[in-house]
């Protein structure tokens, strides 16, 4: 992700936790350790939303991080690739676009345990909040960070094949759901955003570990973008990038804004990309909390019921599972921010939940005009 406010997005999940629900030794001791050291970790949310970012302390070698760039540096050496690019906390996910450097920016709150449950009670999920997800999300932007590195954007066949990087980069876009041009990769049909999100997609889709693009985009336009990083990669795998900096953009030392002020600029600034088309469907399966209090919520529900419904879909629509499970995310957040409930007997909820998400996707791909917030 260029420099920006990223929006693709997969509910994050709590590690997990071994059989019994008991926790591994060295978790336990990882966790008491982090407790003693950030005595801010068992402040009230009140307190802790007062709190300075560049007052937290934390730094890469906290939290989840450690091991998901790890899991990085493997799969670039299993490629053969020379190239490492270098990590720092900072607000969000960035690799900074036409900085001199190979620079991975990680959102502060993975790297502690209480940041993450309050990014999750403030924006409703946590941007890379599982190890599958930060796989995804490091992959993506090792591919901008190696763009950089190499000045790849600079070489004829790469405009040839994905566009001028020159192209300015748009504040929303609007994907086109039935295209065959882009990999599926992050949420959103991300790769369609900008040229150099379309590379940076397209990298991350070849570097997965047993990945078999060949096969998953046989007959698509988009596999020869997929030859073209393959071949690309075997010609510069060995070479020393050219640019070497490792200069830190925004910087968590030199925030000095407070967590409470992070999430109101942050809240406001998302607010703008919702939409509320299928406000009314969802209101005439779901209630409203403030009626019904004790009642559970609907974006639990959805989320329990979510593969079942999802294979389903995938079966009867004949679509891809990417297109099914944006439709099913958008769905979940926007019950979760219009605070509905299940209020009808479950069996018959579960019934018209499948109706309205199998209409919802039926109508984002025949209007394929759904615009999305960089």
């Amino acid at each position: 992700m260029a420099k920006k406010k990223s929006t693709q997005t997969r509910p994050g999940a709590a590690r997990g936790t071994r059989r019994g629900g008991r926790r591994p030794a060295v978790e336990r001791r990882r966790n008491l350790t982090m407790r003693r050291q950030f005595g801010w970790a068992d402040l009230p949310e009140e307190q802790l939303l007062e709190l300075r970012i560049c007052d937290l302390g934390l730094d890469t070698t906290h939290g989840c991080i450690p091991a998901a760039l790890a899991r990085l540096d493997d799969e670039l050496a299993r490629r053969g690739i020379r190239f490492r690019p270098h990590c720092w906390l900072s607000e969000d996910w960035f690799s900074p676009d036409g900085v001199p450097g190979i620079p991975i920016a990680i959102p502060f709150y993975l790297a502690h345990p209480r940041l993450m449950r309050l990014e999750r009670r403030m924006m409703h999920e946590v941007e890379g909040g599982n190890a599958r997800w930060l796989r995804r999300i490091l992959r993506h932007e090792a591919g901008h960070a190696l763009d950089t590195a190499y000045r790849l954007r600079r070489r004829k066949g790469w405009r040839e094949v994905f566009g001028p990087a020159s192209v300015p980069y748009p504040v929303s876009y609007v994907p086109r759901p039935g295209s065959r041009r882009h990999v599926l990769h992050l949420g959103h049909w991300y790769a369609q955003s900008h040229p150099t999100e379309d590379f940076a997609e397209t990298f991350a889709v070849w570097l997965a570990p047993n990945s078999t693009w060949r096969g998953d985009y046989a007959g698509w336009p988009a596999l020869q973008k997929l030859l073209y990083v393959d071949e690309l990669m075997t010609e510069i795998r060995d070479l020393p990038a050219p640019v070497r900096s490792r200069r830190h953009i925004e910087p968590l030392s030199e925030n000095r804004m407070t967590l409470r002020q992070y999430y109101e600029d942050k809240r406001s600034y998302y607010e703008t990309s919702k939409t509320n088309r299928y406000d009314r469907l969802l209101k005439s399966v779901f209630g409203a909390r403030a009626r019904w209090p004790d009642r559970p919520p609907a974006s639990t529900f959805i989320r329990q019921v979510r593969p079942q419904l999802q294979r389903l879909l995938i079966r009867r629509s004949r679509l891809h599972p990417y297109l099914v499970h944006n439709v099913m995310r958008i769905v979940i957040q926007r019950t979760r921010d219009l605070d509905l409930c299940v209020h009808q007997p479950v069996r018959q909820t579960k019934r018209e939940t499948f109706s309205l998400l199998e209409r919802i996707l039926f109508d984002s791909i025949r209007r394929g005009r759904e615009r999305y917030a960089l």
